[in-house]
């Protein structure tokens, strides 16, 4: 093997193929020599010895003094594979972004409250922001990013990139969130709803582990789920498949903001639950507006009015859920958002709820958990989806 020979224009793409050369016998190979390395990539010691300076800056490798053969040498370990992924977590209220490594690894992340529902344009700005000030912060360049993906609270057509008309940020209907975050890093973005991430997320690293068929159920502002299917995302035709939070239970019940009555999100929504509450729950929670986190916590300290919301919720979520287990059969049903907080106080209802809907063979090897991710899964799953498109 010897070292390509190219034009000057060329020289980037030439350093890049032999970086990932010595890359690729240190993940062979393990720990080697700077000359082990020149003999196995038939690079020359110069060129290595360049390449491996340039790794070791960016934490790439490690570099330690040893001999080989009675003489003085220095022994190369990979520490992390080289290269970046970016997730970009949009939910109504909050811009996530997280930095991965070319194999979806979080090295770090960053949260901060905005208005994310009220402008489209202005939350990609923001989240534009967001992603170049924790790069910075994590002394990560820029310009070995590799692949972004950005989470969406909404259907997200694969064809289009476009956000669906049924959301719970109304306001991004028909909005490419990908487009524009593409020409505002200067880097190809791509869209996925949040449950879809969360589930490939969960299944991959969570509550989801050793099972192929996997559905994830969030509920936040509206009610959606991510379904794994023999181990891969079904999305359906226009990306709309999950959108368990518009099965009807009830027609003549409230009316959804979809148009349709007595939808299970009209049960379970976080702006329907908490209008039922006659006032803040819990005396410590008195200033300020409510919000399901504070909810979730009067009812594990035992106030009786939210446990009886979150039960009703629980039912009727359960009700819902069976029919998703009618449908796919699943080996797993993931619960997560703020209201999967309660723990059994939301799944021991939704239990018995799925008892009385679902056949008994969906049920017998079906298991209801809770997250094992939070409020990160999404972009667990967007980290890992980027590594997808990156490799």
């Amino acid at each position: 093997m010897t070292e390509a020979t190219t034009t000057p224009g060329s020289q980037s793409a030439l350093r890049q193929a032999n970086e990932r050369r010595v890359v690729d016998v240190l993940r062979r190979d393990g720990t080697c020599t700077q000359a082990e390395l020149a003999r196995a990539t038939g690079l020359s010691a110069a060129s290595v010895s360049n390449i491996v300076r340039g790794l070791r800056a960016a934490g790439t490798v490690s570099v330690r003094d040893t001999s080989s053969n009675g003489r003085r040498a220095r022994a190369v370990t990979l520490l992390r594979p080289p290269g970046a992924v970016v997730a970009v977590d949009f939910t109504a209220d909050r811009v996530g972004v997280a930095i991965g490594d070319s194999d979806g690894n979080m090295l770090a992340s960053e949260r901060i409250a905005y208005d994310v529902a009220a402008d489209a344009e202005r939350g990609v700005r923001r989240a534009a922001w967001l992603v170049e000030t924790t790069m910075v912060r994590a002394r990560i360049d820029m310009g070995t990013v590799s692949s972004v993906v950005a989470s969406v609270p909404g259907p997200v057509d694969p064809g289009t990139g476009e956000v669906g008309h049924i959301s719970c940020v109304p306001r991004w209907a028909g909005f490419r969130p990908a487009k524009a975050l593409t020409e505002r890093l200067g880097l190809e973005v791509h869209a996925e709803n949040d449950a879809n991430l969360a589930v490939l997320a969960e299944q991959h690293q969570g509550a989801g582990m050793g099972a192929e068929h996997v559905v994830y159920v969030v509920i936040s502002e509206g009610v959606g789920a991510g379904i794994m299917m023999s181990g891969q995302l079904f999305r359906g035709a226009g990306g709309t498949a999950g959108e368990i939070g518009h099965i009807a239970l009830d027609p003549r019940g409230q009316v959804c903001r979809c148009g349709n009555r007595g939808c299970l999100e009209t049960f379970v929504g976080a702006n329907y639950l908490l209008d039922m509450l006659p006032s803040n729950p819990g005396a410590a929670r008195a200033s300020g507006p409510v919000r399901i986190p504070d909810m979730v916590a009067a009812a594990l300290e035992g106030d009786p009015g939210s446990r009886r919301i979150i039960a009703e919720a629980g039912t009727a979520l359960g009700q819902g859920t069976a029919i998703v287990a009618n449908l796919f059969n699943p080996e797993r049903v993931i619960v997560g958002g703020d209201l999967a907080e309660a723990g059994e106080l939301l799944l021991d209802p939704m239990r018995r709820a799925m008892e009385l809907g679902s056949l008994g063979s969906a049920l017998e090897r079906l298991e209801l958990v809770r997250s094992a991710l939070g409020r990160d899964a999404s972009l667990y799953g967007a980290l890992r989806l980027a590594a997808r498109y990156a490799n």
